[in-house]
């Protein structure tokens, strides 16, 4: 027997009645990280640690009744009474800081991994990625066609700073779009060496201090401030250009931090001065290195790129479907 797995607002396992990064309120739910579109106000949630402060930043429990269910990484502990023989851990997705990849074992369906967003590429303010081997996968695959290859991180970092210096000694503020938990914090850490002054738009600068807390330490920054940001970077969430926010600084040059920047025309999409190809997800060669690495008798593919990526899988021997996608079998004619 195999596990079952339904999609219908996030993932659901019904052999054990748990989801996975359930976008609506359910009863119990896995949260692989707390960015808003993976959690919800769930009764009963088992996470990282990292993720369950910031997710209670994010995503207050008023009521007090939520349970938490927080795990360590790479600590294998049985699941629940209610499932004798089921075991779970959690292991680092490289995503942002706290985000998490579930592995299930079950006596009679085998071992399940499920990634979340992840990426392997090492980043400055979230743990290094770990890969378990797995008999079946469920893994993101946001970028999951091939032209979607990340230069070095170490360039693109080095191109975001020649466009803030360029900005500054054109006496305009660069502003550097990135969400305010995970880019926001990876951004202001790249930073470090620069010698940048940087500020950070209000929601930015509540989750860095919950990264403080957590034990991250960053260089020196400040609360954003429209008499004083002359001279600064400013470091603000992508919806901020649709507010007033930009208003405050007149003389600015903006950037958008993406992998999207890939695109053909992403500044234009973006309506930005630059866009720099800074990703937290894995790109193709990082989902290809990741099957490697977990060895999976089966994949399902998730969001984004799903059904080519699964294609891809197939052609190259690995037995994979996309979720709630149409997968269209490849023939070959004599």
């Amino acid at each position: 027997m195999s596990w079952e797995i339904q999609l219908r607002h996030g993932l659901y396992l019904p052999q054990i009645d748990w989801w996975l990064d359930a976008r609506q309120k359910v009863a119990r739910s896995f949260v692989s990280h707390a960015h808003f579109d993976h959690m919800a106000a769930h009764r009963e949630v088992l996470l990282s640690p990292g993720t369950a402060a910031l997710m209670r930043a994010r995503l207050p429990d008023r009521s007090g009744k939520r349970i938490e269910h927080l795990r360590e990484f790479g600590v294998t502990a049985p699941l629940s009474a209610e499932y004798p023989g089921v075991t779970v851990s959690l292991h680092p997705a490289g995503h942002i800081h706290g985000s998490a990849m579930i592995r299930l074992e079950h006596p009679g369906h085998g071992s399940l991994l499920y990634t979340g967003d992840f990426k392997l590429r090492p980043g400055r303010s979230a743990e290094l990625c770990q890969a378990p081997r797995a008999d079946l996968v469920i893994m993101e695959t946001t970028y999951g066609r091939p032209r979607y290859t990340l230069p070095p991180t170490e360039e693109v970092l080095a191109q975001i700073i020649a466009f803030c210096r360029a900005t500054l000694a054109a006496d305009a503020i660069p502003v550097l779009y990135g969400y305010s938990l995970g880019k926001s914090q990876e951004v202001l850490h790249s930073l470090a060496g620069a010698e940048l002054p940087v500020m950070l738009h209000p929601q930015s600068l509540k989750l860095t201090r919950v990264y403080e807390q957590l034990g991250i330490v960053f260089p020196p920054y400040s609360a954003f401030d429209s008499a004083t940001c002359a001279g600064h970077v400013v470091v603000c969430s992508p919806q901020a250009a649709t507010s007033k926010f930009l208003d405050l600084m007149p003389r600015r040059r903006t950037a958008a931090l993406t992998g999207w920047a890939l695109d053909p025309g992403a500044r234009f999409r973006y309506q930005c001065d630059a866009v720099f190809a800074l990703s937290d997800h894995a790109d193709y060669p990082d989902l290809l290195r990741f099957v490697e690495l977990t060895q999976p008798k089966r994949v399902l593919t998730l969001h984004g790129f799903a059904a080519d990526f699964a294609r891809d899988l197939r052609a190259r021997g690995v037995e994979a479907w996309a979720l709630g996608q149409d997968n269209q079998l490849e023939f070959t004619l004599a």
